[in-house]
C-alpha cells in the first residue's frame, strides 16, 4: 500500500506518491481536483493521505478522498523526531517544518541549512541532534521584482527568468537585475557563512521552485561540496511525518 502526499502552497499544489521511502510519482498543479487525486489513489492503491496547506479554506475534494483513504492533516505536533524549539510553534509555517523533517530523514545525525526558494525564501537550520531553533524569511526572487515595480512610479516589471552575472547594471533593467539577483546572492552567502560558524561542514539543502537559481550561485563557490539539491524535500518530510505518526 502507498501514501499520497499533498502540499498546497501559495501558487502550486504539489502531489507525490510514496511506497515507504521510495518516491513513485511527483506532480504539481495550479489546482489539484478530486478526479486527479482519486485517479492516483486507485492507480497506486493508496491507503493513507497527508495534506499540508498554507490556505485557510477547506479543500473541495476532502470528502471524496476520505471515502477512499485515511486522510490526515499535517500539524506542528507531527515533528517526526525533530526537537522543535521554535518560540511560536503555532505560527511556524508547515512547509518549513516539513522541510527540516525531510532534512533529518535524508541526513540523520548531520546538521543542515535548508534553503527553500519559493514565493518567499526561507533559511532554516537543524543541527545534527535534530534540534530546530528557527531561521529567516525574506522576499523571493519574483516578489522582489514585483515589489520594485509596484511600490515605485517608474521602475518597470522585469522578467525574473534571465540571469545576471555582472557586479553592476549599466541601464535601468540591468541595475534592477543587479540589485535583485546580487542582493539574493550576498544574502545567501552571508547566511551560509554565519551558520558555518555554528556548525562547520553542515549540508546546504536547496528546495523550492527557484532552487536552480541558488544552485547556480553556489556551484562554483567554496560551499559547493556541501550543496544538496532536493526539489521534493517538503514532500519527503511530509511522508516521513506520516510514517512516524503511524509508528
Amino acid at each position: 500500500m502507498a501514501n499520497l502526499v499533498i502540499d498546497i502552497g501559495n501558487t502550486l499544489t504539489k502531489v507525490a506518491v510514496f511506497q515507504q521511502d521510495e518516491l513513485l510519482q511527483a506532480e504539481h498543479y495550479s489546482n489539484a481536483d478530486a478526479e486527479t487525486l482519486l485517479q492516483l489513489i486507485d492507480q497506486y492503491q493508496v491507503n493513507q493521505v497527508i495534506v499540508s496547506s498554507v490556505r485557510k479554506d477547506i479543500e473541495s475534494w476532502r470528502s471524496s478522498i476520505e471515502k477512499k483513504a485515511e486522510l490526515k492533516h499535517f500539524t506542528v505536533e507531527m515533528t517526526a523526531g525533530v526537537h522543535n524549539k521554535y518560540k511560536s510553534p503555532k505560527t511556524l509555517g508547515l512547509d518549513r517544518l516539513a522541510a527540516v523533517i525531510g532534512a533529518m530523514k535524508l541526513f540523520p545525525g548531520k546538521g543542515s541549512l535548508v534553503v527553500d526558494a519559493g514565493t518567499a525564501i526561507t533559511y532554516d537550520w537543524i543541527d545534527g541532534a535534530g534540534n530546530f531553533f528557527g531561521g529567516s524569511i525574506s522576499p523571493g526572487l519574483n516578489m522582489r521584482y514585483k515589489a520594485l515595480n509596484y511600490y515605485t512610479g517608474a521602475l518597470p516589471l522585469i522578467n525574473a527568468d534571465a540571469g545576471f552575472n555582472e557586479i553592476y547594471g549599466n541601464n535601468t533593467e540591468t541595475a534592477i537585475r543587479s540589485g535583485v539577483q546580487n542582493g539574493i546572492k550576498y544574502e545567501l552567502f552571508g547566511f551560509i557563512q554565519s551558520y558555518y560558524t555554528e556548525e562547520p561542514e553542515l549540508n546546504i539543502i536547496l528546495s523550492g521552485g527557484d532552487s536552480i537559481f541558488f544552485d547556480t550561485l553556489l556551484k562554483n563557490s567554496i560551499f559547493a561540496p556541501y550543496v544538496k539539491n532536493e526539489p521534493y524535500l517538503v514532500l519527503k518530510g511530509l511522508n516521513a511525518a506520516l510514517q512516524n505518526n503511524n509508528d
